[in-house]
């Protein structure tokens, strides 16, 4: 029989879509307001600053992740396992029963503002580089002391660092004929060794809430392994300074026989990713 995997997208790097206007959305937009404060039909309307758009923009991906996931569920579709790249970790908490929806919106809100904090008094960028290897990539990070953040496809990354950097990066991998490139605004040097001047206020977050078991596997996009209540608490901690492995995952999902994939969230950016791994030559089974 075929296992079907939810797969929980990251922070979406823009918002162009109009958002649900139906009961299942207005219900999660009320979870919203009631645990943030924050209006989500209001995003993108507003005055306020970059770095709190940015941390709506978090919210809103954990949001829609939770409307679709509603969806999902209502057409009796259920995970055999879940996957989730980067802070799709939030959504992917609510998919296996590990927190309800609203504290997974709380912690989401809570997290990123303690994130834009570093992005008050200093700007912090994503690189995105496709069409250049690996030891390309890492020799441009660093040659301008920025980090891997995401190793997407052996040919698709994203680089985290200050802004100055990643523009100094992204002219560098042009001139090495990268494929494609864009720069996009954070509110912090996610997935970077930066984040750790947050540790003890992040520690602190995490260790607020009361994790039950996963009722269906959850994998992790760092070591590809199943995580255990007691365990994410300290992989939420640990993945915000450490770049996020999906082809990896992808690869040992598939190797755990994993045949049918769902994205559960905005864009379609993991069935891409998927369709370009899947079109290169596997390097082996995962051990």
């Amino acid at each position: 029989m075929s296992l079907v995997c939810f797969m929980f997208p990251g922070q979406p790097l823009a918002c162009d879509a109009a958002l649900p206007d139906d009961i299942d959305f207005a219900d999660i937009a009320g979870l919203v307001k009631c645990r943030t404060g924050l209006d989500l039909k209001s995003f993108g309307r507003s005055s306020e600053s970059n770095y709190s758009n940015q941390v709506m923009l978090q919210l809103l991906g954990s949001a829609m992740s939770l409307y679709r996931l509603r969806n999902m569920r209502k057409t009796g579709r259920q995970p055999d396992v879940v996957a989730e790249h980067s802070m799709g970790i939030y959504a992917a908490l609510a998919a296996c029963g590990s927190l309800p929806e609203a504290e997974v919106l709380e912690l989401t809100w809570r997290i990123g503002n303690c994130l834009a904090g570093m992005g008050k008094n200093q700007r912090f960028a994503f690189g995105c580089v496709a069409g250049l290897t690996l030891g390309k990539l890492l020799g441009i990070a660093d040659n301008n002391r920025v980090y891997l953040a995401n190793h997407n496809t052996s040919r698709h990354f994203l680089l985290s660092g200050q802004l100055e950097a990643i523009e100094s990066a992204i002219a560098e991998a042009t001139s090495q004929k990268a494929f494609s490139t864009k720069i996009f605004p954070s509110i912090a040097p996610l997935h970077s060794p930066l984040i750790t001047e947050l540790e003890d206020q992040l520690q602190l977050i995490f260790s607020d809430y009361s994790y039950q078991k996963p009722h269906c596997p959850l994998m992790d996009h760092l070591e590809q392994k199943y995580l255990a209540a007691d365990e994410l608490a300290g992989f939420m901690l640990s993945e915000l300074s450490r770049p996020v492995y999906w082809e990896k995952t992808f690869r040992a999902l598939q190797f755990s026989g994993v045949e049918s994939f769902l994205e559960i969230g905005m864009g379609d950016s993991l069935k891409k990713y998927n369709r370009w791994i899947e079109m290169e030559p596997s390097p082996g089974n995962p051990t």
